[in-house]
């Protein structure tokens, strides 16, 4: 279940996002500081990965070409509503994904792209 430590006694971490180099990037950044992360490139393989992996936390990318990481973070917190979910976003599309987010009821924490690795992991440590 989301939220509870896993078995490694690391909080699980899954990273979306459609640029593989970015993706890969933060799960070794993250498997280096104490996260146990894995790399999915899509929002549909983020949703498809949380229903078994059941990671703590979601990183996702906003806009990706299949499904958004907003999307994406809705339908994994139906899944698994302990899940804590960060949205990253260098574009400005985000703005209008957002309000239509908001306007359903959805409200994610997110988070603008390109962060320094120090900040990205100062802002996973915030409940």
């Amino acid at each position: 279940m989301a939220g509870q430590t896993p078995a490694s006694g690391r909080p699980r971490v899954l990273v979306a996002d459609d640029e593989s180099v970015i993706a890969d990037t933060l799960t070794i950044i993250l498997g280096q500081n104490g996260y146990e992360a894995t790399a999915v490139y899509s929002g549909a393989e983020a949703v498809e990965r949380a229903k078994n992996w059941r990671p703590d936390l979601l990183l996702a990318d906003v806009v990706m070409p299949d499904m958004s990481g907003i999307e994406a973070a809705i339908r994994i917190r139906t899944l698994l509503p302990a899940c804590r979910i960060l949205l990253l976003s260098g574009q400005a599309a985000t703005t209008d994904l957002m309000r239509d987010a908001r306007r359903d009821g959805h409200e994610f924490e997110i988070i603008l792209k390109p962060i320094h690795p120090t900040q990205l992991l100062a802002r996973l440590q915030k409940p």
